[in-house]
Parts: structure tokens; C-alpha cells; sequence
């Protein structure tokens, strides 16, 4: 059985939820969305960004924080894209790291979306 975790973020028309729990883990997928639903603009580093604080605000909505995150699968269009997101996300993430891996991609289901993350972290049973 899953719990989806209530967040602030806009709600999606598509039938998902942005994260749910099972089993004591967090799964959850985030992608640089604005309050108003909207993908945000400025290039890879605002999307980054957005993505980033999308994750945090979602892992503390889990009652979690980054330094519970397991593993996390970043997503970019553009392989140049990944020095940026890898400033940004040591940001937000330090030691010890969660595993981690990095995709390039042809697209997303948004197409003016630059990056996407999914993410894994353990939570408080």
C-alpha cells in the first residue's frame, strides 16, 4: 500500500502524485514546475534550480530532508547542461552522497523542459 505525500505544488492534471511512500521509502519525480503550473524559464540553471527546490519542499512535506535521499537519476536534454546542474545540486546535496546517475535525453512530456529528476529517500516509518 502507498501513501501519497501532500505537497504545495501545483497539482498535476495528469493522474499522478508527486510523491508517494512505501515500504519506509520516498519515491518521487520533479521537474522545474512554478507555483502557477508553468515551467519555468531562464535556461538550465532556473529549471535546475526550480527542480532542486521542488525536491527539497517535497522531502520535507515526507517530514525527510536531503540528507535522507538514497538515490537520484537526473535527466537533462543536453549533456553540456550537466556542469550547471552539478554546481547547483552540490548546493543542495553533500556528503555523504546519495547514488546517483545522469541521462541524457531527447525530450520530456514538456517540451520546453530541460531537466527532470527522480528521486529515492528513506523516510520515518
Amino acid at each position: 500500500m502507498i501513501q501519497p505525500i501532500s505537497t504545495d505544488l501545483f497539482a498535476a492534471k495528469a493522474p499522478l502524485e508527486w510523491a508517494v511512500i512505501g515500504n519506509g521509502i520516498l519515491f518521487t519525480a520533479q521537474i522545474p514546475i512554478g507555483a502557477d503550473g508553468t515551467v519555468v524559464g531562464g535556461g538550465i540553471e532556473a529549471q535546475a534550480r526550480q527542480t532542486l527546490e521542488n525536491l527539497r519542499h517535497t522531502l520535507a512535506s515526507a517530514g525527510a530532508g536531503v540528507g535522507d535521499l538514497t538515490q537520484v537519476l537526473i535527466y537533462v536534454t543536453r549533456r553540456e547542461d550537466l556542469a550547471t546542474v552539478n554546481r547547483l545540486y552540490a548546493d543542495y546535496v553533500t556528503a555523504p552522497y546519495p547514488n546517483r546517475a545522469a541521462i541524457i535525453v531527447s525530450g520530456f512530456a514538456r517540451e520546453e523542459m530541460l531537466v527532470e529528476m527522480i528521486a529515492y529517500a528513506t523516510v520515518a516509518a
